[in-house]
């Protein structure tokens, strides 16, 4: 019903820049949260960034300044712009869905549970 395709992803030098695209069919964009989240080989998935119903961004401190999430509700495809990549950014990155937000947001965040939809991942190698 709800599918989520990632892609853009690769392998980069540090400092250069990816742009991942997430295409969603089955919804509408403007009905769900929507967020970037990686995996590391060994480590936990965490979120990178999250963009709500009415446009509100957040990110991760460890992006703030490099990485910027936006979507496209017509095209029904969300992006994640990565500039000023840096080896630490490795990882397989994940678009994911919220159906649960309001307004706002649905609860703390980054947290992988406020997530009922998944794409397949698609993985990103900065080296140096």
């Amino acid at each position: 019903q709800v599918q989520l395709v990632e892609s853009g992803g690769g392998s980069v030098q540090a400092g250069g820049s990816l742009r991942l695209s997430c295409a969603a069919s089955g919804y509408s964009l403007s009905n769900f949260c929507m967020g970037w989240f990686r995996q590391a080989p060994g480590k936990e998935r965490e979120g990178v960034a999250e963009i709500a119903k009415l446009g509100n961004v957040r990110y991760t401190d460890s992006v703030k300044g490099r990485f910027t999430i936006s979507k496209d509700n017509t095209a029904t495809t969300l992006y994640l712009q990565m500039n000023s990549l840096k080896p630490e950014d490795t990882a397989m990155y994940y678009c994911a869905a919220d159906s649960s937000c309001g307004f706002g947001w649905s609860g703390s965040p980054f947290e992988t549970t406020n997530y009922n939809y998944w794409g397949q991942g698609t993985q990103v190698t900065v080296s140096s």
